[in-house]
């Protein structure tokens, strides 16, 4: 029965006609009860099925309302009407589902996107979610493609894990023990060994550590899946469940960590805009739609488009943090006090310091290395300053950091003087310390957070608009 349809996408693309299709979808809208505008979301475009007048009783035709599901077989026609070359002239129609046009919440009108996250279930049926989440498919698809022309091999690391790769201990824990009652040691503390894994475990917040085995084998090895951050962050760029990519990289150092970060990202961007080319273009002007409503002072310089574009077309300005900083204390923001962080060396850069250096000051995209080894983690390389790690970030326009990297640590007596100093205990990391144990060499990676560059490359400004169904500080549904 299903197994001839015929994408929408496909039959727009192609200008034959005259030959019998099948195709299946939901209605947009129905005018005259002639005209439905089918969508089956292969594309924003719709389809026009034209019905005879006196073709369908006064029952069927009452049932073909919005969001209503459809299967119409039909001929190929040339279209009278504008901005489509064909259309179908049905000579069946089989209502595969009804909707209830007065309870449906998605209405043939514009909807803001704080509605449809509550109806996040339906929001992919609109243009705008129908553009966002093919471009996302491409760009997961991309990221595969990219690596594996390269030769790296994709490992997958676990999702449950007894170790906190940044040190930074905002983890969700994983218990099977009773949350009432939990069984203690004579101490009082919770006696884990009687968990499921018999010890204190959690979501992971990277699978860095765990890639870093795999590239002491194979030489290059990619992870891409999901993390979690028990961070309280309500913001538009933070989310408690999210995807990362992370390469890592044997008999690489910084410099080649952040040549291969720049060419990654230049190439998720431009197979989105060779292969989602009308998505990127209805989402463009979806976004300058959206800035007319600022005031002038917030517009953002470049369309969606254009600064897809600039991206591409230019090398990524490289700076470390000691001139960024020096930079941001030169700015006429930091003396007109229009930063609402403070500005000084040792500071980790907020994300409004992040965007002046790249929105204002070099207007282009900016690697920044060589961050304070106070505000980075124990695995990244100690520089011969002492002051400072072998780190690099990559900030992107409207968003800020976008890629965080580092050259690792593989000297053994300096990463376990890092431990050391971070409390972190060593009997717990024998595993890790293993890979400078034994044939040690230097190695880099770096993290890219799969959202934000969907953010990056669709223009929507709230990252709970890029991923299904967001997961955040006192939000878990669907």
């Amino acid at each position: 029965m299903f197994n001839n349809r015929v994408k929408v996408k496909d039959l727009l693309q192609s200008e034959q006609t005259g030959h019998e299709v099948t195709v299946m979808g939901w209605v947009r809208t129905f005018r005259n009860n002639q005209f439905v505008a089918l969508n089956d979301g292969s594309t924003n475009n719709n389809l026009q099925v034209v019905i005879e007048l006196g073709m369908l009783d006064e029952a069927t035709l009452k049932r073909i309302t919005t969001g209503a599901s459809l299967k119409v077989t039909g001929h190929v026609v040339a279209s009278l009407g504008k901005g489509q070359k064909v259309e179908i002239k049905a000579s069946a129609v089989e209502i595969l589902g009804d909707s209830d046009a007065e309870k449906y919440p998605l209405q043939p009108k514009k909807h803001s996107l704080e509605f449809l996250r509550e109806k996040a279930h339906l929001r992919f049926r609109t243009n705008t979610f129908g553009s966002v989440f093919r471009v996302r498919h491409a760009l997961a698809f991309a990221i595969h493609k990219f690596f594996n022309e390269k030769g790296f091999i994709y490992l997958h690391t676990p999702i449950i894990t007894s170790s906190d790769a940044e040190g930074a201990g905002e983890m969700f824990r994983v218990t099977t023990l009773p949350h009432d009652n939990p069984p203690r040691k004579e101490d009082g503390t919770i006696n884990y060994e009687e968990d499921f894994f018999g010890k204190s475990t959690n979501l992971t917040v990277s699978g860095q550590l765990e890639g870093e085995l795999g590239a002491m084998a194979f030489s290059e090895i990619y992870t891409f899946g999901p993390t979690f951050r028990a961070e309280n962050s309500n913001t538009t760029r933070h989310l408690a469940e999210f995807w990362m990519v992370e390469p890592e990289m044997a008999f690489c150092d910084i410099e080649d960590n952040m040549n291969l970060a720049e060419e990654f990202m230049q190439y998720l961007i431009r197979y989105a805009m060779d292969n989602n080319r009308d998505d990127i273009e209805f989402l463009d002007q979806r976004l300058a739609e959206e800035e007319k409503q600022k005031p002038q002072n917030e517009r953002q310089e470049f369309g969606l488009i254009e600064k897809l574009e600039f991206v591409l077309n230019n090398k990524f300005e490289r700076i470390t943090y000691t001139e960024a900083i020096n930079i941001l204390l030169e700015s006429p923001a930091y003396k007109k006090k229009k930063f609402k962080y403070e500005v000084k060396w040792g500071i980790d850069l907020q994300s409004e310091h992040e965007r002046y250096l790249v929105e204002k000051h070099f207007k282009k995209p900016v690697i920044v290395t060589g961050y304070p080894k106070d505000i980075k983690s124990f695995y990244m390389r100690l520089n011969d300053d002492g002051k400072t790690v072998a780190a690099m970030d990559i900030l992107a326009p409207g968003i800020g950091e976008i890629v965080g990297g580092s050259q690792r640590e593989e000297r053994l007596e300096k990463l376990e003087e890092r431990m050391r100093e971070m409390h972190i205990p060593a009997d717990e990391m024998s595993w890790y310390l293993d890979t400078r144990r034994f044939g040690t060499v230097p190695h880099a990676g770096f993290g890219l957070g799969f959202e934000r560059m969907v953010q990056f490359v669709t223009g929507m400004g709230n990252i709970r608009d890029v991923i299904p169904f967001a997961r955040t500080p006192k939000n878990c549904e669907f």
